[in-house]
């Protein structure tokens, strides 16, 4: 009995959509880097690109738990010498949402190559209009825990 390594030409990609309003960040960032991964699928393999495209609308709706809209920081440099800068959650979520999603989901990914490629699949958008309706997406429900 041998493995079965996923070829690029057996892979088929779908498209989902995922709705965000009133979701919780850290559960929605799971399971869209589950699907950009491929690990729903049987011929997941580590070594190769087997995910999905995900398109993430409403992200500037998303709810995160406890202090962490004032207490979470997400830090980047300029490239200037004493260039390092950080913005609190409130702030980031304020003027763009969109990088609040991309962090959490980046986190998530493999850090080399094969993961900044996974990544490219991902468009995530503030409002709820998108330009991908010509792919005919899937919608994908995330489970939203009420007690969080």
């Amino acid at each position: 009995m041998s493995t079965a390594i996923a070829k690029e030409q057996d892979i088929n990609r779908a498209w989902y959509v995922v709705d965000l309003e009133d979701v919780v960040l850290g559960r929605a960032a799971t399971e869209i880097a589950r699907i950009l991964r491929g690990k729903h699928k049987p011929i997941y393999t580590p070594s190769v690109d087997t995910g999905d495209f995900v398109v993430v609308l409403n992200a500037d709706k998303i709810k995160l738990t406890g202090n962490k809209l004032a207490d979470k920081k997400y830090y980047r440099h300029t490239g200037y010498p004493g260039g390092i800068r950080e913005i609190n959650a409130e702030k980031l979520l304020a003027k763009k949402p969109e990088m609040l999603v991309q962090a959490a989901v980046k986190g998530m990914l493999p850090k080399n190559k094969l993961g900044r490629k996974m990544f490219t699949k991902m468009k995530v958008y503030a409002g709820s209009e998108h330009p991908h309706m010509a792919q005919q997406p899937k919608e994908l429900k995330i489970a939203s825990r009420e007690n969080s």
